[in-house]
């Protein structure tokens, strides 16, 4: 057991790819945290989709630049076209006008139709997208980890250090618009910090599976947790363990790591909703026989 936890650790494409899954595995419940809390727990996929189009204008606009590689630009790209698909999406729920299931429905036909279209006129094929689609984590250089930890600095400094006024916000919008707090700002800027961290998280899941890293670990510990607070601070956890066991899994078993990680995700989602439903259960026996033994032998008072 010491012997392969020491090869593991002596792998330098394990050293890369650990420390793009714990920040992955911190930042991700951070924003999930929020958009679970708002009902907008499909936001991350929506724009996990647009993130492809990102993915091909930087591919093509690589290949026109003479980059080498040409996929040097893919991430960045993919992060200006997140962020200006998530801030489209804000903008259209905060208008009325249109719905934000239709506006993320159009992201998610949109996305990938663009990105398609985008790598073919790159020169490559669809095959190509595949690495984005699903994660490629043992790919990642260090150039991408630089770049991954400072996105995953800002989203965990926003995403902690204005903790109240984004809670006040996606718990009630009306109650902070009294409050004098910047409602259309704060709401900006959580889609921005869910476009940063699906930017973050797509090299290590993959931009369809990105999603499920920014729900499930919070569905796992609003099971458990009574506060805010907690389910984020446990959903964090969570998600740093998550993100390492499936990954180390997938160091000694040929398994892609980031299916590995969602599908090991949803397991201990199982398993936490079992106990949960259980501990319900006894519970509620136990108050049942306390109430009968309650009713078998009353108080009586003296006469």
């Amino acid at each position: 057991m010491i012997d392969a936890l020491t090869t593991l650790l002596s792998s330098p494409m394990m050293q890369r790819s650990l420390l793009a899954a714990i920040i992955v595995g911190v930042t991700a419940p951070i924003i999930g945290t929020y958009l679970v809390h708002r009902r907008l727990a499909m936001l991350g996929d929506g724009i996990g989709h647009i993130s492809l189009t990102g993915v091909a204008l930087g591919w093509l606009l690589g290949a026109v630049a003479n980059v080498t590689p040409a996929n040097s630009w893919a991430i960045p790209g993919a992060i200006v076209v997140s962020v200006l698909g998530a801030v489209a999406i804000e903008l259209v729920r905060q208008s009325g006008r249109t719905s934000g299931d239709t506006a993320l429905a159009m992201l998610f036909y949109g996305g990938i139709a663009g990105g398609v279209l985008l790598i073919g006129l790159a020169g490559g094929t669809s095959a190509q997208l595949n690495s984005y689609l699903f994660g490629s984590i043992s790919t990642v250089r260090w150039s991408d980890i630089s770049l991954i930890s400072i996105l995953g600095v800002a989203i965990i400094a926003l995403g902690l250090g204005l903790a109240p006024a984004l809670f006040s916000v996606t718990n009630d919008e009306d109650f902070a618009r009294s409050t004098g707090l910047p409602v259309r700002a704060l709401s900006l800027l959580i889609a921005i910090l869910s476009a940063l961290t699906v930017a973050v998280a797509m090299r290590v899941v993959g931009s369809l599976l990105v999603s499920a890293l920014m729900v499930i670990p919070v569905a796992i510990a609003q099971l458990g947790a009574r506060s805010f607070r907690s389910t984020m601070g446990i959903a964090m956890a969570l998600g740093i363990i998550i993100c390492t066991c499936g990954l180390s899994l997938t160091y000694f078993v040929d398994l892609s790591p980031g299916a590995t990680i969602v599908v090991g995700a949803i397991g201990l989602y199982a398993v936490a909703f079992t106990v949960r439903a259980v501990l319900d259960r006894v519970r509620r026996v136990q108050r049942l026989r306390q109430a009968r033994a309650h009713n078998q032998h009353p108080e009586h008072s003296a006469p």
